[in-house]
């Protein structure tokens, strides 16, 4: 039997002519906290180097790291934090969100994420909304003063015994804890948390844990209201971990390169989880990606796979041209937040070596994976599609009516099974409306091919409805990706009074290309149905992204409508 037909039998085609499949159960869940999680690393891999943090010059066996998790958990009990109490992390990638993550978990402490990109308002409704008794925080990011918002915030820590703050705007936050050695009024050191830790104590504590107890708070990224809470479980983010590391065959001889930011799951679940799981060491190139310093690191770390998003690929590629390096210890790895298109993934192939990259598709709220390809599915479906479904879920595919569509057919995308969040912390009745009897209503819009390929077409509210005709953006920047002198294309709808809506693309084009807009409609002409061609093209040298490199189109849509007048 031919892997790949191997595969299909394995990963569960649609059943009956209709767009339900779900993934096997051969291999059983795992019962396991993130503390088990660690313990069993440490118990297999101890002295194998489990961290490489290349900008602060740090490398950790596993043990020793377990050791410095140990001592910063007591060094959160000794401040008052107990069992539920919640933690905020505001920091690039740095150890010290590493160590904050295993040694919150290790006490039970639910970790919330805070993007790095926050600012003052953002960063009060993030710490509000879930009660944050702590914060970790770093002094600075790039053009992010912290320590400065938060003093803004609250002018009590200027004053306040260390711990034991009490700010009227931050009304649950006693303890901030920064990262540094400077020390700062209020705020306590991170270096002074960590002390001699009674293991008989943490391990008492450890052992009243539950799998099903939440553990980490990440906020969503909407393009309208506020960010809502997603709450997840050790089950949900240490199996999802394990099974997205299984597709890329990872083993504890591997070193994963990790650029992309920990606040997010392809951080500090698809990565640094991921790695533990397997044994693998970790390897961090910087604060923040930078092409040239990921690329450095490749080579000098001998890493054998990299996660990042399609434009970080790019990026690589394109410094790559002028500074070759050795790569050749490159084999996998994942592309995940946007599809990849299919000549960056063969550059990718070709001069990264990275012959058996996969392609990852999921959200926050589901921990976050649900499909991901193989490393041996052809090139086409590793480009066109998401992969197949995850093991021991469900997932379905529903039309406007809920009733599941036929194969082929377009609909929402839902999810079921045990990577399905707790909630939206505090929200019930958003809760309610995303999840409903189990399954995870995504806002996706997808398709099934026979085999379980799954392809996402778009978003519910991101398509285009022009003149009565539905355009899925996704299809016409596939078309447009195909132009020789385009190296990325974003699609999506802006106002139109005749026709409600009207299609726009902004597009960047290959460095040292000369492309006009004309040029792309008379590419199009004939090629695509005429309500699909572009009325505006705009040319750009790139798009506004989120921290992860998700490029952000309500913020095209709302310049563009600015531009046009």
């Amino acid at each position: 039997m031919s892997q790949v037909m191997a595969h299909v039998m394995s990963s569960g085609a649609p059943e009956g002519g209709l767009s339900l499949v779900r993934g096997p159960t051969d291999v059983p869940l795992l019962d396991l906290t993130i503390p088990q999680l660690l313990r069993e690393a440490v118990a297999r891999h101890g002295a194998r180097e489990a961290l490489v943090l290349s900008e602060q010059g740090v490398r950790l066996t596993y043990r020793a790291f377990a050791e410095r998790v140990d001592a910063l958990a007591a060094g959160l009990l000794a401040l008052g934090l107990k069992k539920g109490d919640r933690i905020g992390i505001w920091s690039p990638n740095r150890l010290e969100w590493v160590l904050t993550q295993f040694a919150s978990a290790r006490i039970g402490l639910i970790l919330v994420n805070i993007n790095p990109a926050y600012r003052v308002n953002e960063l009060e409704y993030a710490l509000n909304k879930v009660g944050c008794a702590a914060l970790v925080t770093a002094a600075r990011f790039k053009t992010s003063d912290y320590l400065g918002m938060l003093r803004d915030l609250a002018p009590e820590l200027a004053t306040a015994e260390p711990g034991q703050l009490q700010a009227a705007r931050l009304p649950a936050l006693r303890a901030v804890i920064a990262i540094g050695e400077e020390a700062h009024p209020g705020m306590l050191r991170f270096d002074d948390v960590a002390c001699a830790p009674d293991v008989a104590a943490l391990d008492a504590i450890e052992a009243g844990l539950s799998p099903d107890d939440a553990i980490n708070i990440q906020f969503t990224s909407g393009t309208t209201g506020r960010p809502k809470g997603a709450t997840l479980t050790h089950r949900n983010i240490v199996n999802n971990a394990a099974r997205v590391t299984d597709r890329i065959d990872l083993t504890e001889a591997d070193r994963l390169c990790i650029p992309v930011p920990l606040y997010h799951c392809f951080g500090m679940v698809m990565g640094v989880l991921g790695a533990v799981s397997k044994g693998a060491t970790m390897v961090f190139p910087g604060e923040a990606f930078d092409p040239v310093a990921t690329l450095d690191v490749l080579a000098a770390e001998r890493c054998t796979g990299c996660y990042g998003v399609p434009t970080m690929f790019l990026a690589m590629l394109q410094d790559l041209e002028d500074n070759p390096r050795d790569l050749t210890s490159l084999r996998t790895g994942i592309m995940a937040g946007a599809l990849c298109p299919v000549e960056i993934m063969r550059k990718v192939q070709s001069r990264m070596h990275m012959t058996e990259v996969t392609i990852c598709y999921g959200m926050t709220e589901t921990a976050p994976v649900s499909f991901q390809s193989f490393t041996d599915d052809p090139l086409d479906k590793r480009c066109e599609t998401v992969g197949r479904v995850h093991p021991h879920l469900e997932v379905k595919i529903v039309g406007e009516d809920g009733a599941i569509v036929p194969v082929g057919q377009r609909g929402e995308l839902c999810t079921r099974g045990y990577s399905v969040m707790q909630g939206y912390w505090g929200e019930p009745e958003k809760t309610a409306e995303s999840i409903r009897d189990g399954w995870m209503f995504t806002g996706d819009l997808a398709q099934f091919d026979e085999q379980g390929f799954c392809s996402i077409v778009g978003r519910v509210k991101d398509m285009i409805i022009r003149g009565g005709e539905n355009v899925y953006p996704r299809e016409v920047e596939e078309f447009l990706m195909s132009h020789p002198k385009v190296a990325d294309v974003q699609v999506f709808g802006v106002p139109d009074a005749k026709y409600g809506e009207e299609v726009c693309a902004w597009v960047v084009p290959e460095r040292g290309e000369t492309l006009d807009a004309e040029e792309l409609r008379a590419f199009a002409r004939g090629q695509i149905a005429h309500f699909k061609v572009p009325r505006y093209i705009r040319l750009v040298e790139g798009f506004p992204l989120t921290v992860t490199g998700k490029p952000q189109k309500f913020i095209m849509r709302d310049q563009e409508v600015e531009l046009q007048g």
